[in-house]
């Protein structure tokens, strides 16, 4: 679990804290099913011909770190800096914009069907709660493709 998530300081309810966990704690399982969601879409040649490991290591940070990043603790600094980052490496790796975009979409829609399949929200008042987490999940992917842009296009 992440540094950020122990304790659970900064989620309010129970059940943003219990989703966080499973998804932390599912890490593996989570960039597993990734890859192989990247090696069956054939709009993904660059994913697919790239070190697989390296792919597995890139999602699973994301996955095993998703309290800190979703945190109210992380700020928008923090994610423009290391999205931004990305967005650069990527280029000069020779990612089509298009493949990163898609990229963040399957670990997203990864994500979701776990979390689904698991069943953790059992009750309306869980599935009230788990929208705060939704809302900051949302956000962080709106704002990881944002700044993956921006430094996708930087020159130098």
């Amino acid at each position: 679990m992440s540094e950020a998530g122990k304790g659970g300081a900064f989620f309010e309810t129970p059940a943003s804290r219990k989703l966080v966990d499973l998804i932390e704690s599912n890490a593996a399982e989570l960039t597993t099913n990734y890859v192989l969601s990247i090696q069956r879409d054939h709009r993904m040649p660059r994913y697919q011909g790239f070190d697989q490991k390296e792919i597995f290591n890139r999602a699973f940070r994301v996955y095993s770190q998703l309290g800190r990043w979703v945190s109210r603790e992380t700020t928008k600094e923090e994610m423009r800096d290391y999205w931004t980052a990305l967005g650069r490496q990527r280029s000069k790796e020779g990612f089509p914009f298009s493949e990163i975009v898609l990229s963040l979409c399957h670990i997203r829609r990864v994500l979701w069907e776990k979390v689904q399949a698991e069943g953790v929200l059992d009750t309306v008042l869980d599935l009230y709660q788990a929208m705060d987490l939704h809302q900051r999940v949302v956000l962080f992917f709106d704002r990881a493709m944002y700044f993956a842009a921006v430094g996708y296009e930087e020159k130098g």
